[in-house]
């Protein structure tokens, strides 16, 4: 049987209670072995097995635990990240990594001074959605890409009381919904020459971005990325055109949901997701068909952080995919306050 991985969980509240912990415990080479969290009686009762400590430093001195998942507010992710690297522990840092290119960069550095490593929880990698139109690009059944346009929209005209609409932790889309739509571009097209921005607050008495509009700027494609809390009738998740065809998918991914509602990886129904749609265009044939959609795989993630850290494989999301989607972030914010376009320059080309 493969070692597995044994894993510090740093805050049990939304995020490290359904997304990070029940995909940790199905992954088959990962466990939740150490939760830090206020929240000790309802952590113990999830996962009994696991050593409940009350903080941070208590997580830290845990030599046994080679990893932490970093799973707080926004504003906590770079200071407790610096710390766990200069412990020595490799870390996974739920999105945004940071709240600014620079302190991404600057994480990104000292994991590669220590020799560890800075994993983006960019889980949405792993949605079938967007593991099929990786393929269906990859195999050129759309030929060469000309506009992709890709929404994450809901219907939330209520603020709710949370962190994640306070600007003081971080809130708002553009880092919540952000990183996820600006990463699965960056994997499929790599780096823009330049972006432009629409970043608004259109609910009442809103405190944080609830309206994103970026567009990437590339020499032979135009690339759409949108998220909204005000969208009753979303439009499709993913709209795909090419020279040989066009690919639509409405809906989310399944996983989010099923994990909420409490359906836990390796449920047969669990990642199960609709068909999208295909329309392929080759000399006289034009066909037009369902694209069955890819199961869901949140815990190849956690497969892929067990490969690299007791492997030595290399992880696929890069520490500097981690620091272009923030670097991307503070440039959406400056094009909205300045109304213009910006040239886009990787870190180190700056």
């Amino acid at each position: 049987m493969s070692e597995v991985l044994m894993l510090g969980l740093m805050g049990y509240g939304f995020a490290g209670s359904t997304f990070h912990a029940p995909v940790i415990a199905h992954s088959g080479r990962t466990a939740v072995a150490v939760i830090a969290t206020s929240q000790a009686e309802r952590a113990r009762a999830d996962y009994p097995d696991a050593d409940i400590v009350p903080d941070f430093d208590a997580l830290l001195a845990r030599e046994d635990i080679r990893c932490i998942v970093i799973a707080t507010p926004n504003d906590t992710h770079f200071d407790l990240a610096r710390r766990a690297l200069n412990a020595g522990k490799h870390v996974v840092v739920d999105k945004p990594v940071t709240l600014s290119g620079a302190d991404a960069q600057t994480l990104a550095a000292l994991a590669a001074q220590h020799g560890l490593l800075f994993a983006p929880f960019h889980n949405r990698r792993w949605d079938g959605d967007f593991m099929t139109l990786r393929a269906l690009i990859a195999n050129g059944k759309l030929g060469r890409v000309t506009h992709y346009e890709s929404h994450f929209d809901r219907f939330r005209p209520v603020i709710p009381k949370r962190w994640r609409e306070e600007a003081a932790h971080g809130g708002g889309l553009l880092f919540d919904l952000g990183p996820h739509l600006i990463d699965q571009a960056l994997a499929l097209f790599g780096a823009p020459q330049s972006i432009s921005a629409t970043v608004k607050q259109q609910r009442d008495n809103a405190q944080v971005p609830d309206y994103v509009h970026l567009q990437l700027h590339y020499a032979d494609k135009e690339v759409i990325l949108h998220a909204s809390a005000l969208t009753a009738l979303p439009p499709p998740r993913f709209t795909v055109h090419g020279t040989r065809g066009s690919y639509v998918i409405n809906g989310l991914d399944v996983q989010e949901d099923q994990l909420k509602a409490g359906l836990r990886p390796g449920d047969p129904d669990f990642g199960k997701n609709a068909a999208g749609l295909l329309r392929e265009a080759d000399g006289d044939r034009d066909t037009q068909s369902a694209c069955a959609t890819q199961d869901g795989d949140y815990v190849g993630f956690y497969r892929a952080l067990a490969a690299s850290v007791l492997d030595g494989k290399p992880f696929p999301v890069a520490a500097q995919d981690a620091v272009d989607v923030m670097t991307i972030i503070d440039l959406a914010i400056r094009s909205d306050a300045e109304g213009r376009r910006l040239p886009f320059l990787p870190a180190g080309d700056a």
